[in-house]
């Protein structure tokens, strides 16, 4: 006969719990991850932009030849998720976060990468953070997203709050589209499709 304190099972029902919803929330990054790697394919078929997805930085510690397993570790703190080169050559550099919340955090950002987008930022690139809240996508600048408690008075922000941000998703999400200096070929490159 097997014995289970009430106790123990809560903890793993919690457990299990947790671990399931971390697992949506990876599987739901993931898929916006891709429909942003769909954004960067137009752009980049239109000659408006080549941008791709960060690595991981990550380091192989033991290898099994023979079945082609490893074992790994995150090496350093993740930079922010996208960079690379918008016509005309200017760089651009973004983070990318979904929540299926009514409205997302600040604190979703790492140090690491608040720091990096604002160094990028300070040379002259185009930094943002590329969100989806439930299902509406935004592309908040830079600027807004590190003083949004000045400017919002609170550490979140509602998609009310950010609609002159609001992009355009068609199975890609278009994130440069209010991008003031790529106006012309951005629309040209609509016409086309």
């Amino acid at each position: 006969m097997i014995v289970v304190n009430a106790r123990s099972a809560a903890v793993n029902e919690n457990k299990i719990r947790q671990q399931y919803k971390n697992r949506l929330n990876n599987a739901q990054g993931q898929h916006f991850e891709r429909e942003i790697l769909a954004g960067c394919r137009m752009y980049e078929s239109h000659g408006i932009a080549s941008i791709d997805k960060t690595p991981e930085p990550f380091r192989v510690t033991s290898k099994n030849h023979r079945t082609g397993e490893f074992t790994g570790r995150f090496s350093t703190h993740a930079q922010p998720d996208f960079q690379g080169t918008l016509y005309g050559g200017r760089s651009i550099m973004f983070e990318a976060k979904r929540t299926s919340k009514d409205r997302i955090t600040r604190n979703v950002l790492t140090d690491t990468q608040m720091d990096v987008l604002e160094r990028h930022s300070r040379l002259g690139a185009l930094c943002g953070v590329c969100i989806c809240i439930q299902d509406d996508f935004f592309f908040i600048p830079w600027n807004v997203w590190r003083d949004m408690k000045e400017m919002y008075g609170r550490q979140y922000l509602k998609p009310d709050d950010i609609e002159e941000y609001k992009i355009k998703f068609d199975g890609a999400v278009h994130f440069l589209m209010h991008t003031e200096e790529l106006k012309g070929a951005y629309e040209n490159a609509e016409r086309k499709r």
